[in-house]
């Protein structure tokens, strides 16, 4: 199997010859690794068709600038994190859901790749929220997870325990896509559309391979 994966964007503002970098997180090269799966790295639409084309599935990871709150009719608030060095991720993200969607082949968004699904299909986001920011130690909480979603036949329970670190999260849910599963505090921590699923937590980062091999079917 060969996996569309986002790259991306990091700017180092220490004194080094390299201060623009594309990124993937080693905790997927991991996991993939050992599931026998080749990342295709994205970093631009350059050839999307062949892309398209030659991968099976596509992998929207988190990343550290937030969606521009203009796509869903909204100013940007001081918490939200925008860039003014590179502002491609949110068009990068929508065409490749918009062109693997329509390619009738998996889609798997996480942290703020589950935001960027949301947003394409139509719903909104909170822009800041407490409590669901890790600082120093890694903040794990339980989330309720759905009868007949993919994540209660992946895991045969309706609840387990996840990693936080985001600072946004769903508003609005998009048309047609159903809430999977919910924090304590209401947050929306997974939702999922035909073959499309998106999770707020980073299994990659709890190294949850059955996670990863089981919706990708490997």
């Amino acid at each position: 199997m060969i996996l569309a994966v986002t790259q991306r964007y990091m700017k180092d503002d220490r004194e080094n010859h390299w201060k623009e970098n594309f990124y993937l997180s080693k905790y997927f090269k991991d996991i993939f690794e050992e599931l026998n799966v080749l990342l295709f790295p994205i970093a631009s639409n350059t050839e999307l068709e062949k892309v398209i084309d030659i991968c099976d599935g596509l992998l929207v990871t988190g990343r550290q600038i937030d969606i521009n709150p203009k796509y869903y009719g909204e100013e940007a608030m001081e918490e939200t994190n925008l860039s003014k060095d590179y502002t491609n991720e949110d068009e990068l993200d929508f065409t490749l859901i918009k062109s693997f969607h329509k390619a009738k082949k998996p889609i798997l968004g996480i942290c703020a790749g589950i935001q960027a699904i949301n947003v394409y299909f139509g719903g909104s986001l909170f822009q800041n929220i407490p409590n669901h920011t890790s600082n120093g130690e890694i903040t794990m909480h339980e989330i309720n997870i759905k009868q007949g979603s993919f994540l209660e036949k992946c895991y045969d329970t309706n609840k387990i325990e996840v990693n936080s670190f985001h600072h946004q999260a769903i508003n609005k849910v998009a048309d047609n896509f159903r809430v999977v599963a919910t924090s304590e505090d209401g947050v929306v921590e997974a939702i999922e559309y035909e073959n499309i699923l998106g999770v707020q937590w980073h299994p990659e980062q709890m190294r949850d391979v059955e996670f990863f091999r089981k919706y990708f079917k490997l």
